[in-house]
């Protein structure tokens, strides 16, 4: 892959799950990979086994560090890191504010940085991990597909005011992938996603592939253009067909005495 090879690679969430499928597979392919984590450990040990160079740190303030790792430039920024939590309105206000900073607002403040250098030389490429939530929604976590609506809003407004410059954007949507993230989702992901789910090395070749066909939708799964295509088609049908998961997950939640 000529867009990969020796190109200069940041993957923010790179700990694990897709994050550290990413990185291994640009590692694989000749890229020059920064492993970005919140937690250290985890960032050195995924480095560490594929040749890449371990950058800690909140998402959110990493391409200077990471720029300087690679020499002073950075050709793709992954961003992939992640939070979900679960509730609609009556969930805290610090997991709304955190869904946000780091589901939104960690790709505005990269891209802010990684911008005037892009522009300038005519080439940079932006890998946003949004998730089918973004496109559709996820019954159980308000936050959680908010934030993803919005990320995806904000790559495509990337992707629509720079591609003439030479900026590529891409939208990474994958349903679910086999993560501690899904694990963590409960009944809502048992019932929502877990029937479906894909390794996370399978998103690592879906947006491998992506990168090379310069597609901006990455869909792993790729029903979710089915699903994308009859909310937009029938948007009262596709509600209805969501609110009948909800119901079935409230019967869930109440056979097994949990809340939701």
């Amino acid at each position: 892959m000529g867009t990969v090879r020796g190109a200069r690679v940041v993957v923010t969430g790179a700990g694990g799950g897709i994050g550290a499928a990413l990185a291994r597979r640009f590692a694989a392919e000749g890229a020059q990979v920064v492993v970005n984590d919140l937690d250290a450990a985890k960032a050195a040990a995924v480095a560490e086994a594929i040749g890449a160079t371990a950058v800690p740190g909140d998402a959110s303030g990493i391409v200077p560090a990471a720029r300087e790792a690679l020499g002073g430039t950075i050709d793709i920024f992954c961003a992939n890191a992640g939070v979900g939590h679960d509730g609609g309105p009556e969930a805290d206000e610090e997991l709304w504010q955190q869904s946000w900073d780091v589901n939104v607002m960690a790709h505005v403040r990269a891209a802010r940085e990684l911008l005037p250098e892009w522009l300038e030389r005519g080439s940079g490429r932006f890998v946003a991990t949004v998730s089918a939530a973004g496109i559709l929604t996820m019954i159980g976590s308000a936050p959680y597909a908010v934030s993803k609506h919005a990320a995806l809003a904000f790559a495509e407004w990337l992707s629509a005011t720079y591609r003439h410059r030479g900026i590529g954007v891409h939208a990474v949507c994958p349903q679910g992938v086999r993560t501690d993230m899904l694990t963590a989702t409960g009944t809502a992901g048992d019932l929502v996603l877990a029937p479906t789910a894909i390794e996370p090395e399978q998103v690592a070749d879906a947006v491998l592939a992506g990168i090379e066909e310069e597609r901006f939708l990455i869909l792993p799964h790729p029903e979710v253009a089915r699903h994308y295509a009859a909310r937009a088609g029938d948007t009262d049908r596709w509600l209805g067909g969501i609110n009948k998961l909800q119901r079935k997950l409230e019967q869930l939640e109440a056979a097994s005495g949990t809340s939701g």
